[in-house]
């Protein structure tokens, strides 16, 4: 199998301000077409430890990509490092400098002097024209090695990725595609741990296949991947291991593709022609934003009422004063209320409440920061759910907002209302 290393550049990387997407997207395209990714590397923008990377990367690989350092500043080091490293010599490509200065010129702006190095190529490399900026990326074949430079703003990399060095490297590797079979099943509710106990022989016996286990923000996603060149077997085998997937975690399976929970719950919604609405406490409306971030989400979703306060969630939802006073804002019983009431507002066929500590202050030893409450009221019955998350607050609010909608869809699926 053709190998492949991956280098991200930039000191911003290396202080956390910025987050390194562009590597993780070259490793899922490179994989497709048919490379092992053999490693990554970020490096700051730093002469030497660039050298090292793409020693490092040149040692391990047939292919090494790397992204960033192509600007006109002084520490925009990658072209220069990695012609030193390979003896190639820098020359202005006119046509280049033409298109940079064309570039400057639309937006009637001054090109400087140190834009010229960013038209500066060796004679021998294959120059990747930037159609969004002003930095060209290089497609160098050298000493049995092929190097590639990439812009490093994400938007800038993609695009010149699957324009031009996509097909390049599928026409001289001879790889047309992945020989590599994947299949994606999304998972809600059980953690990492429990769902390697309920998949004990299949993780086990990894043979003809693999499984790999990445947990965020609540969801689970199982990636299964087949090396196999006869794709009919591949895909045969792979919906064998998703029938087996599926039977062992049962409605804890979101589905077997790349949809989110969000759009799984919309799509549920849409099917059924049903309607949703949502009456929300400690996350403040992101349930509502993670389903109105989805086009075409008013066709389903009436809206909702962040309560916030004890007195809205009297004035706003119905809830009694005498709930509130024996019971607390942060319990089964306003939870229901809430619930009910927002569904009577709306006149929709489904309502979901939250209401909870999501912290870091106003816990306690009864009611501690985590402790959620979930609410759905559908047809004649309202359910309503204790859960207890740990983390910080954004963290206990996305996993109440969440949880939430997996409430949803699950009552959408058994039809009977969330157990």
């Amino acid at each position: 199998m053709h190998k492949a290393y991956i280098i991200s550049t930039g000191t911003e990387l290396l202080l956390g301000s910025t987050v390194d997407t562009n590597s993780m997207f070259l490793a899922q395209k490179l994989t497709e077409l048919g490379f092992k990714v053999m490693g990554k590397s970020i490096v700051g923008d730093n002469r030497d430890t660039m050298q090292a990377a793409f020693k490092t990367g040149l040692e391990m690989a047939d292919l090494v990509v790397a992204t960033g350092g192509l600007g006109p500043t002084r520490d925009d080091l990658t072209k220069e490092v990695v012609c030193e490293l390979l003896g190639c010599e820098l020359q202005i490509v006119e046509a280049e400098l033409e298109a940079i200065k064309q570039f400057f010129a639309r937006r009637k702006r001054k090109m400087s002097e140190s834009n010229l190095k960013q038209a500066m190529f060796p004679p021998e490399a294959r120059v990747l024209h930037n159609r969004l900026g002003t930095a060209p990326g290089m497609y160098l074949a050298k000493n049995g090695k092929i190097v590639v430079l990439l812009p490093g703003p994400p938007r800038e990399m993609q695009d010149m990725y699957l324009s031009a060095v996509e097909p390049l490297l599928s026409q001289e590797s001879g790889l047309k595609g992945a020989k590599q079979h994947t299949r994606i099943i999304k998972v809600f509710g059980p953690g990492e741990s429990q769902v390697e106990d309920l998949l004990g022989e299949i993780l086990d016996k990894q043979q003809d296949y693999g499984v790999a286990l990445l947990a965020q923000e609540g969801e689970l996603t199982i990636k299964l991947s087949v090396d196999n060149a006869d794709g009919q077997k591949a895909e045969q085998r792979l919906d064998e291991l998703c029938s087996r997937i599926t039977a062992a975690l049962g409605d804890n399976v979101i589905g077997s593709d790349e949809a989110s929970l969000p759009q799984v719950v919309a799509s549920l919604l849409s099917q059924k022609q049903l309607s949703l609405a949502a009456v929300e406490s400690c996350t403040g409306g992101l349930l509502s934003k993670m389903i109105t971030d989805l086009p075409g989400s008013s066709k389903y979703f009436w809206g909702s009422v962040v309560s916030y306060s004890n007195q809205a969630k009297q004035s706003l939802v119905g809830v009694k004063e005498t709930t509130l006073q024996e019971y607390g804002a942060v319990s089964r019983e306003t939870a229901a209320e809430m619930a009910l009431g927002i569904k009577q507002l709306s006149g929709v066929d489904i309502a979901v409440s939250i209401t909870g500590i999501a912290g870091p202050d106003g816990g306690s030893e009864e009611k501690p920061v985590g402790l959620v409450y979930i609410g759905l009221a559908y047809k004649d019955k309202v359910n309503v759910k204790e859960m207890r998350f740990v983390g910080d607050r954004i963290g206990i609010r996305t996993l109440a907002a969440k949880s939430a909608l997996d409430m949803v869809r699950r009552s959408l699926l058994t039809e009977e209302g969330a157990k």
